[in-house]
């Protein structure tokens, strides 16, 4: 973990809390993350993991609490905040009948990132996800897994602090997983904050340096993934959730 010059988190819930209708789903959570941690969220279905990320991106809006990110308010001041966030979801949020090229440049040009400096950020970006040669192609003839890389470049195109990652390997064959966990890997490597919302326990006790397990709402686990092997994460879910498996 590489925290900030002054220490303070660049992601803080405090008292946090999500209710649809009558419906809890995220009770009082309060949660410091720091630069460059990669953190692992799990829990089972309905225990607030996805609700977080979408929090997070100003997707939808808390019932109660703060929400801060880089010192930013969300959702008061969601503009500065997306301007150090990057989403990938299991919807590649692509446009299929566009290029690969075209898709980059039009989120380019929603991040206001200069004409000038355009060609070149994609032709980097494609490239750091093994997508150059294929830059030209409609999206529509990809795999599962090259929209998948695509969509990660399509976060990182616009150079954000913070990468947000919600449940990215539903539906990539093994190789394509493999690809996933290189590029999760990197960006860890480049210092980007990284929260991955995700089921596959396995690949959260490999990738990850911190693991918090979500339940009923709540904070039932918040530790580092030091030394934790996905036999431990399991046994640890398990005692956290009542559940064998991360369903």
């Amino acid at each position: 973990m590489t925290t900030t010059e002054d220490n303070k988190p660049i992601i803080e819930l405090i008292k946090l809390i999500k209710t649809y209708g009558l419906l809890p789903v995220l009770r009082k959570i309060d949660l410091e993350i720091y630069r460059g941690e990669f953190v692992a969220l799990l829990g089972p279905n309905g225990s607030g993991k996805s609700t977080t990320i979408r929090l997070l991106t100003g997707l939808t809006q808390p019932t109660a609490g703060r929400i801060l990110v880089g010192g930013w308010s969300i959702p008061k001041e969601m503009a500065a905040v997306r301007a150090q966030i990057g989403l990938v979801s299991h919807k590649s949020l692509l446009y299929e009948n566009l290029t690969a090229r075209e898709n980059l440049r039009f989120f380019a040009n929603l991040y206001n990132i200069p004409n000038g400096e355009i060609n070149e950020k994609i032709n980097h970006i494609l490239e750091r996800v093994d997508l150059l040669k294929r830059g030209d192609d409609l999206v529509r003839t990809f795999s599962r897994g090259m929209q998948q890389r695509l969509s990660i470049a399509r976060a990182l195109l616009h150079e954000p602090h913070v990468l947000l990652f919600d449940e990215p390997y539903t539906g990539l064959d093994q190789s394509a997983g493999t690809t996933l966990d290189s590029l999760l890997d990197d960006a860890r490597q480049d210092n980007h904050t990284i929260i991955m919302a995700t089921h596959q326990l396995n690949r959260a006790a490999e990738l990850a340096d911190r693991i918090i397990i979500l339940n009923r709402g709540k904070v039932g686990y918040d530790g580092e993934a030091t030394g934790m092997t996905p036999a431990s994460l399991t046994a640890t879910y398990a005692e956290i959730t009542g559940m064998a498996t991360a369903r």
